[in-house]
Formats: structure tokens, sequence, C-alpha cells
């Protein structure tokens, strides 16, 4: 594990700015009709003119500034024609390089008006995320924030997707150490001072299960149940966790 110095993660403090304001733009942009390929548009000038680069584009293959992943589609969607329609929900996945560091996020929204369950499945996963980070604290076991994301999620009938996780991150997109969102409590390395981490819960309204599409990115359900994600870019501190992503 890398840990930061105080002055890196200002870096990263105001590269997660760059990251949240994009993704506060880009949602103002969702509407029926909007093609995910506009709402890229708009991340990636928004990225640029401030300074950094989009962390995705070109990264591994990726041909886009943001991921787009729609309805039953869980992450690594790639934008393009397809028109949001009424009822809807979409991630929004941004990530932004600034000065030498990078910024991580995602949130869900809704197209318009949406079903009351798909609402409730918005709401908790985004709760799930703020019970993540409020374990995320100098002592704790990194599993600790697996445990209580799972116990949360599955309280409420949704299921925890399986495999795909959060991450370190600094110089690097992706640093050690990898973190699940479910799990037993009390596992891993100790949570140190300086750590900075993704932690970007996936659920689905259905089974945990999911699959790769033939574009060799966009992970769907198995079972083409709703799923949704949100993430942010979490500082270790002696006075506990922080949020970089913050707008």
């Amino acid at each position: 594990m890398v840990l930061k110095q105080r002055e890196q993660i200002a870096t990263m403090r105001a590269a997660g700015k760059i990251v949240a304001d994009t993704l506060a733009l880009v949602a103002e942009a969702v509407r029926p009709g909007v093609t995910t390929a506009e709402l890229d548009e708009i991340a990636e000038r928004y990225i640029r003119n401030a300074g950094a680069t989009p962390a995705y584009k070109g990264y591994r293959g990726f041909p886009a500034t943001i991921c787009a992943s729609v309805n039953e589609e869980v992450v690594h969607g790639i934008p393009g024609p397809r028109r949001l329609q009424e009822g809807d929900i979409i991630s929004i996945d941004v990530g932004a390089r600034y000065r030498g560091y990078y910024g991580d996020a995602t949130i869900t929204v809704p197209v318009g008006q949406i079903d009351p369950e798909a609402q409730r499945l918005l709401d908790v996963c985004r709760e799930s995320l703020e019970i993540g980070i409020a374990q995320a604290r100098a002592g704790q076991r990194l599993t600790d924030i697996s445990a209580a994301i799972q116990r949360h999620v599955e309280s409420n009938g949704f299921s925890v997707i399986r495999d795909l996780y959060g991450h370190g991150i600094g110089r690097k997109l992706h640093e050690d150490p990898l973190l699940p969102h479910y799990g037993r409590p009390g596992q891993g390395p100790v949570l140190r001072p300086g750590l900075v981490l993704t932690i970007e819960p996936m659920i689905a309204a259905g089974a945990p299960e999911w699959r790769t599409l033939d574009d060799q990115w966009t992970v769907v359900t198995l079972d083409g149940s709703l799923a949704a994600q949100f993430e942010h870019t979490v500082a270790i501190t002696d006075n506990g966790p922080e949020i970089l992503t913050l707008p």
C-alpha cells in the first residue's frame, strides 16, 4: 500500500473536486433523449478545461471519458449513440488525472420519473457507500468496510455484485489494496493514515452474478435486473475518513 503525505492528498483533493464538478455537470444534462455520447463530450470538455486529463480515455484501450452504464449495465458502459429514455437509470463514472494524481467517483441518477423500487435501489446504494465510508478509519481492518456495505444492502433485499472491487488510488489509477464490497469483518490490512481508497459499491435488484458483453467492457447483470453504483475517493486520516471527491 502506498501511503500519501499531506501535500499529495491536497493534490488528490483538487483532482477529486474536478471529478465531482464534472459529475454534477453531466448529471444536469441527463434527460430523456440525450445520448450517452453527448454526456461524454460534456465531461471531457470540462475535465480538459480544468487543466486535467480524463483518467479512463485510452486506459487499457477504453475509448471514452466516462463510463455510462444504463439499467442492467453494472459498470464500464461505453458511451455512444444510445438515447436515454424516461424511466432509465444511468451510472456515470468519472476519473481525472491532475498534476500526476487521480480522482475517481461515480453516481447513479434517474432519467425523468423512475419506478419507486428503482429509486429505492439508488437510495440503498448511496446509503451503503456512506455506511462503508464511516468504517474507513485508522485502526480498522479493510473488510470492516466490506461487511458494513454488504449488511446494509442485503438487509434491504438487494445484492452486492461479486468480484468487482474498490481499490487504492494515487499516482496510479489502480493501486493496492483491492476492496471487496462484501465479506467478513476484521480481515485484510489495517487501515493507516495516508491510505487513499475508492469505495464503490455496485449492487443489483436481483442476483449478484454478471457477465461481460461482446465489447469486452460493459458488465451487465446476468439476470437482467437493474444495477446501481456510487463511489467516492476517500483518504484515511488521523481524524477519520475524508472524502476527496466532493464538489
